[in-house]
């Protein structure tokens, strides 16, 4: 059997999602939905892949290079789907090439599940091979009759009243939504699939009815693992997949030598790379396609497209963001941000800080609450930091700034001209103290002698304190 061309069903509207987000684009841990049976399909040896979309082409921009797109015109069911794709294809598909169906709002069937199934149609010689699933719980899926010798003889629909008996409603083999059909078989049987049934749709499924009663051999290949095909129709089922898909990204680190402290409370995008070693505590979100090197510590924080080098330290409580990159044996600590930011070897920012937009050298400390302001309102601009330079708490960089290799800076300082190498930079007012301002035996303005009110109730402060106040504040 040649490989075969995917046909991906994803035209349809979700309204029990109750978003303006076509279903098929809601995230499953940092990937659209769409994507998941996309890809699966691609690793189990696609030679084309088609998928169907809406008039509202709301797909295309999501789509990897090489993946087809087609349009059903109307909303007329999965059958429908599947005769807009091939009209599409037209004659670029043979009768006697293979076609796997797959539905993009079950998203986890698998690269493994999909070649053990299109093996199974190649050794049957069957027209059709549906996947199936058995559930404690059937309702609402299509139910999978035999005939005597074991071949699926159709699928009953359980939506209306009267579309199937009690025995039918009893039986637990379900329609998971994914097909192999020979093109042929498949083309001959799309145009006898009638709406009388209680959406009025073409039902896809109705094409193994008609190839069973042309003879054909329709033959079911049951997935013994249900959760790869659970299907999405509303948020709640999201959330089931989801948590289904988190918990194989979790066994797969775990696997590959990273600790997971509590999985329950950790959330990690499926194309996260972590090296082993590296220990992720509770509270922490990696997204995107964040890369984490060996022997890291990742304490309550958030980490989004960042790259993180061998043995880096992060959190609790910090905030690393796209274009962040963390030297090995670099130190991110509590309450701090970073953006678009290369932190050199061994460097620190242990708490409080806002990095954006800066070149930090290695071996550099970075004291509480420095701030790189990086943004004039019109434009963004960087800040370049040297090697083994210390900067002292409440720093303020004012970008465009550069501190030179060892340079250290005063406390309090809003640095807006470059530091050379080797130098103190010190931009503060100097300390005046005023004597005897409170007085002898005064509390301080604050329920003192300097708080209380004059006979007429208004605030009232000494003469010579406001006196010498105003001279202070020209």
């Amino acid at each position: 059997m040649s490989a075969p061309t995917v046909l991906i069903l994803a035209a349809g509207q979700g309204t029990r999602m109750r978003s303006a987000t076509p279903k098929v684009l809601h995230e499953i841990c940092g990937l659209p939905m769409l994507l998941w049976p996309l890809r699966a399909a691609a690793v189990a040896g696609a030679a084309r892949t088609v998928v169907i979309d809406s008039p509202a082409e709301a797909l295309r921009d999501v789509l990897p290079a090489g993946v087809e797109l087609a349009v059903q015109e109307r909303p007329d069911g999965t059958g429908g789907a599947v005769a807009a794709a091939l009209d599409a294809l037209g004659s670029r598909i043979a009768d006697d090439e293979t076609l796997l169906v797959l539905s993009g709002d079950v998203p986890l069937v698998s690269a493994e599940a999909i070649a053990e199934l299109l093996e199974a149609h190649r050794q049957s010689g069957a027209a059709a091979t549906m996947a199936t699933t058995v559930l404690a719980d059937p309702s609402g899926y299509g139910r999978v009759v035999r005939d005597a010798d074991g071949e699926v003889e159709r699928v009953v629909e359980t939506k209306r009243q009267g579309d199937s008996t009690q025995a039918e409603r009893e039986i637990t083999e379900v329609n998971t939504g994914i097909f192999v059909f020979d093109a042929g078989a498949l083309r001959m049987a799309l145009p006898r699939l009638s709406t009388d049934n209680a959406q009025g749709e073409l039902y896809l499924p109705q094409v193994l009815q008609e190839l069973h009663g042309d003879g054909a051999r329709v033959t079911g290949h049951r997935i013994d693992d249900p959760r790869l095909v659970l299907g999405v129709n509303d948020r709640a089922a999201l959330a089931e997949v989801r948590a289904v898909a988190q918990r194989a990204i979790h066994r797969r680190h775990m696997l590959a030598g990273v600790t997971i402290v509590d999985p329950e409370a950790t959330v990690v995008d499926v194309d996260v790379e972590i090296g082993e070693g590296t220990v992720v505590e509770p509270f922490t979100s990696i997204r995107g396609a964040t890369r984490i090197g060996h022997d890291c510590v990742i304490r309550h924080s958030y980490l989004l497209d960042a790259t993180l080098e061998d043995g880096v330290s992060v959190g609790p409580f910090a905030y690393l963001r796209p274009g962040t990159v963390l030297r090995a044996g670099a130190k991110v600590g509590t309450y701090v941000e970073v953006k678009n930011s290369d932190i050199g070897e061994r460097s620190k920012i242990p708490h409080l800080s806002y990095i954006g937009d800066a070149d930090v050298g290695a071996r550099t400390n970075l004291g509480a609450a420095t701030i790189t302001a990086n943004y004039d309102g019109r434009a963004k601009h960087r800040t370049t930091i040297g090697d083994d330079v210390k900067t002292s708490v409440d720093t303020t960089l004012v970008a465009p700034v550069t501190v030179g290799d060892g340079a250290y800076t005063g406390a309090g300082s809003v640095i807006t001209e470059d530091v050379p190498p080797g130098a103190l930079g010190i931009a503060r007012a100097r300390q005046v103290n005023k004597e005897g301002y409170g007085g002898p035996g005064d509390e301080g303005p604050v329920g003192g002698p300097a708080a209380r009110t004059d006979e007429g109730g208004e605030d009232a402060e000494p003469a010579a304190q406001s006196a010498e106040r105003e001279r202070a504040e020209r």
